[in-house]
């Protein structure tokens, strides 16, 4: 019965490039790629995840389980092909048209790959980053091979290509630090003391307990505007996103308006004088007749 089982197991299927292909290679390919496939993932998720544990810089992590992937796939397939006996020349004329027709037909995706090492490998934007591309803002949780990953201010997620973030003009607020600056616009009326309006500004602005003192705020007389006196507050705080300056300006705003009515200072707003045509007026009273 094992001598039949090995006869089977033996026999020659075909015969690729004067080699005979038989059962037993037929039937160890899939079985080897399974669990080598599976052994590799299990590995490379091992490292990764010790070396988040040990603190690694996440961007870091990512590119060392791209290499890792990469380096295994490539002993996976070396060795699949060594154990058919089928050498890797045998392969030159094919995968040289197939890498021609690749190239030609997926130009944008090699692009994007290329790109999404770049980013990993010269992190001009990293996981965590807050952007700002086309209008929308967003936070990065993930950068992969083609496109990136951001989770937007109201938690939708884009898909980017990666080639976008290197081609084009993208807003990194957080690529050196998260310091940002903020500012706050109020309009008082003529007649008002400015320098009451100054002092109001700028001490509820230094009183907020995200406003940085250093670089310290400042409060600047911007204009004498048609309808108002123009005063801008100017603070920086410290935050990863956009959500923070609107918080801090919009407590602000609440105790601008709440201080100004103690003091009874007048906060503009726009006028418009009204004019009747006398000679209008006059038309329609004899009409009315």
């Amino acid at each position: 019965m094992l001598d039949q089982i090995i006869s089977i197991l033996e026999l020659t299927l075909f015969t690729f490039n004067d080699r005979p292909i038989t059962v037993w290679a037929i039937l160890m390919i899939p079985t080897w790629l399974i669990i080598s496939l599976w052994v590799a993932r299990i590995t490379i998720k091992t490292i990764a995840s010790r070396m988040v544990k040990a603190g690694k810089d996440p961007n870091i992590v990512l590119l060392v389980e791209r290499i890792l992937y990469v380096i295994t796939l490539t002993v996976i397939f070396l060795t699949t092909l060594s154990m058919v006996n089928i050498p890797i020349t045998a392969f030159a004329f094919l995968s040289g048209a197939i890498a021609i027709g690749f190239g030609f037909g997926a130009q944008n995706i090699i692009n994007n790959f290329i790109s999404g090492w770049i980013l990993i490998g010269e992190k001009p934007i990293r996981i965590g980053d807050f952007l700002e591309v086309d209008n929308a803002k967003g936070t990065v949780e993930q950068i992969n091979t083609r496109s990136t990953r951001i989770r937007r201010v109201d938690g939708v997620h884009m898909l980017i290509p990666n080639s976008k973030l290197l081609e084009n003009t993208v807003i990194n607020w957080t690529l050196r630090d998260k310091l940002i600056r903020g500012s706050v616009k109020v309009g008082v009326a003529y007649g008002s003391d400015v320098q009451l309006v100054s002092t109001l500004m700028l001490g509820i602005t230094a009183g907020q307990e995200q406003v940085l003192k250093h670089p310290p705020p400042e409060v600047s007389f911007q204009d004498f505007g048609d309808n108002s006196l123009v005063f801008e507050s100017f603070f920086w705080i410290n935050s990863s996103a956009d959500g923070g300056i609107r918080r801090v300006s919009s407590a602000i705003r609440f105790e601008i308006d709440a201080s100004f009515k103690a003091h009874n200072i007048e906060i503009a707003f726009p006028q418009r004088d009204v004019h009747i045509d006398g000679a209008i007026q006059i038309m329609r009273g004899k009409n009315t007749k």
